[in-house]
């Protein structure tokens, strides 16, 4: 698989650098100074908008960003979400076969609940207010093939968006009536007996509305036969585990807009079977589950009025619920029965409230104002036994936190611009926190960026953290616990090279401090959530971007990462210091037919036994073609080309030190247009 990839990149590469390319791959010009101010401003650079909460070019937003379109999604056959940010620069994703997490610039550490990350579906907060999770698997809220754009911003973004906007922000940007103009359906069928069927309907009409409503359910039976060499005893099935890792999901998802209103909904339901028997439940049962629901209803008001002053105002209200049977070992003896159920449970209802003022002065100058609210009426844990005398817990409770927020961009100079912005967060829990960040962007030629950008920000800690412990009596409540901070100093360089490609260097250094973590207690022995930890890191981030008239479109790139925990030395489990992904579409009938082919390496990750496990290649290949027949869509992929065996660390609460991941799968596709 290395040779592929070098190879690959080598192709690549000269591909950008031939002279004599001809018409179908035009070269970029040899000195950007040379062109006229028509033939720059022809050059076609890409928007954000979830950098500075108004639509920006890359280059001008403080940030080092990635965007993948949903026409990528569908040539490289991406099946999840967690699948597309696997396939962007420093990004690395795991999964225990129970839901997906994601490590960002070498931190994410086994079972972390993606509490660190901020997830917006067009702009609306959706990390819940239990564990401040993002979703990010096939337990990702919306469907995926709703997604028109995903805009992922690097770096702490706590002062414009507050907690959870650690180490990035990622801005789901969903499909509009006017991108369907008619009803769609789509269907696949794949490995492990997987199937799943959408129907959506889309429109714009004459008098204003446009409306988008969609309905998708997907069911897989997953890998009927999992093996754990730490189960390999005849009283565990010998260590196979049968018909455990099932799946299936639901969503319906609805959006109107009106003149300057838009009301959005969606509802999400996903039930995942867990084969790994962690938490130390019972070896290949079958009531072992989790169970996800989430919902929410948007009411969003944007307006531009005269004087270039634009305002947007925001109500939601947000619903999640978690459920999960645990069957355990019960004691007989003690009258209960061989197999005792233990359920977990959780529920958290909130509102959000936003407004915000974007004021532009003269070209580039402008300033937002901001107040954020979020209300908690219901957070509920509870956990407890059928059939047995043990103790239970239960614990409800309700809290709020508010904001206030600006940020200022500066022309200091024509090709010179300040980016300032600060936020004061305040809790119920712990009261105020302010975040400040500073970008000096210098743009020597409008195809051109170098920017210095400094940030600070901070996770506060969740209501699973500060409350839940167990009816076992083996952990208690973590009352004392302080919110997380982030410095992070980044030095980022950005070229278009003509109108074909970009080119991406960037250099990054943070450090964490009273990162919360779980420990044991010396004076009692029991599991508590603390702040004891600090972790410092350092990486480089390369990637090459480009696109040729032909229909060829590709991106490769190169991470290296250290990090570590500052008290011990160690490197951080499931941390790798060198990822290199590979992204090219080649035209095999132009317009019509496309070949995606995706390379990933990731070099070796340390568990949290201190084992290493193995560096790896995973090859990936799609065939996609539309309008070979009008309004047909046709994909077919293959994952894991080459029946790779791999690994990803395993957390704590499992006795396996690290979970096997799928060998080669497939799927078929079909979407049509009416």
């Amino acid at each position: 698989m290395g040779l592929i990839f070098f190879l690959l990149f080598c192709n690549l590469f000269l591909s950008i650098t031939k002279a004599d390319a001809g018409d179908t791959l035009p070269g970029p010009p040899s000195d950007l100074t040379k062109l006229s101010l028509e033939e720059l401003m022809e050059m076609r650079v890409e928007t954000v908008y979830g950098a500075s909460k108004y639509e920006q070019k890359l280059t001008e937003a403080p940030s080092s960003v990635s965007i993948v379109t949903s026409d990528e999604i569908k040539k490289y056959g991406y099946r999840s979400f967690a699948e597309v940010l696997r396939s962007i620069r420093g990004f690395q994703t795991t999964n225990d076969r129970n839901y997906s997490y994601l490590n960002v610039r070498g931190f994410g550490l086994p079972g972390d609940y993606n509490s660190r990350i901020l997830l917006l579906i067009d702009g609306h907060r959706i990390n819940d207010n239990i564990y401040n999770a993002a979703a990010l698997g096939r337990e990702f809220p919306l469907e995926i093939d709703l997604i028109d754009r995903i805009e992922v911003v690097r770096g702490p973004g706590s002062s414009l968006y507050g907690s959870n906007a650690f180490f990035a922000v990622i801005n789901v940007i969903t499909r509009r009536g006017r991108d369907l103009k008619g009803v769609e359906v789509s269907g696949e069928a794949g490995s492990f007996s997987s199937y799943k069927g959408r129907l959506s309907y889309g429109n714009t009409f004459d008098n204003g509305p446009e409306m988008l409503f969609s309905g998708s359910y997907y069911d897989s039976k997953g890998n009927r036969r999992l093996f754990y060499s730490e189960f390999d005893d005849p009283s565990t099935n010998n260590g196979i585990a049968e018909d455990l890792d099932y799946e299936r999901y639901g969503n319906l998802f609805g959006e109107m807009t009106f003149q300057d209103f838009t009301l959005q909904g969606n509802y999400n339901y996903r039930k995942k079977g867990v084969p790994t028997a962690s938490y130390e439940t019972l070896f290949n049962n079958s009531r072992f589950f989790t169970v996800d629901e989430q919902f929410w209803a948007d009411l969003k008001y944007a307006h531009t009025y005269p004087e270039h002053l634009n305002v947007l105002a925001r109500v939601n209200y947000n619903y999640y619920k978690y459920y999960g049977d645990y069957p355990l070992e019960g004691d007989p003896a003690a009258g209960e029965p061989e197999v005792l159920i233990n359920k977990d449970y959780t529920r958290g209802e909130w509102f959000d409230s936003e407004l915000q003022f974007v004021k532009s002065f003269a070209d580039r100058n402008k300033v937002i104002l901001g107040a954020y609210l979020q209300y908690d009426p219901k957070q509920v844990q509870r956990n407890f036994y059928i059939n047995s005398g043990r103790d239970g817990f239960r614990d409800k409770r309700n809290s709020h936190n508010w904001a206030l927020y600006t940020q200022g961009e500066i022309e200091m100079a024509h090709n010179l611009v300040l980016n300032a912005g600060l936020r004061y967060d305040h809790y119920k829990t712990f009261g105020g926190t302010i975040n400040p960040r500073a970008a000096l962007i210098y743009s020597p030629f409008d195809m051109t960026a170098f920017k210095l950008v400094y940030g600070r920000a901070f996770r506060a800690p969740n209501v699973y953290e500060l409350y839940y412990h167990d009816g076992s009596n083996t952990q208690k409540p973590g009352l004392d616990l302080e919110p997380e901070v982030i410095n992070t100093y980044e030095a980022i360089y950005e070229q278009y090279l003509g109108e074909n490609y970009r080119a991406t260097v960037t250099g990054f250094f943070y450090r964490i401090d009273d990162l919360i973590a779980l420990q044991t207690d010396s004076s009692d022995g029991l599991l508590v959530f603390r702040n004891v930890d600090e972790v410092e890191a350092k990486g480089m981030e390369f990637e090459l971007g480009g696109e040729w008239k032909c229909g060829t479109e590709g991106r490769v790139s190169y991470t290296f990462q250290e990090t570590e925990n500052r008290q011990t030395g160690d490197v951080l489990p499931n941390s790798a210091k060198h990822l290199a992904k590979l992204n090219v579409v080649l035209p095999l009938i132009k317009d019509k037919l496309f070949l995606g082919l995706e390379e990933q390496y990731t070099s070796r990750r340390r568990n949290v036994s201190g084992d290493f496990t193995g560096g790896f290649f995973i090859t990936n290949l799609t065939f996609f073609s539309r309008d070979l027949t009008e309004g047909l869509e046709l994909s077919a992929s293959v994952y894991n080309v080459f029946d790779k065996k791999y690994v990803d660390p395993a957390s704590e609460t499992h006795r396996q030190g690290n979970i096997e991941q799928d060998g080669a799968t497939g799927r078929v596709k079909a979407t049509y247009k009416f």
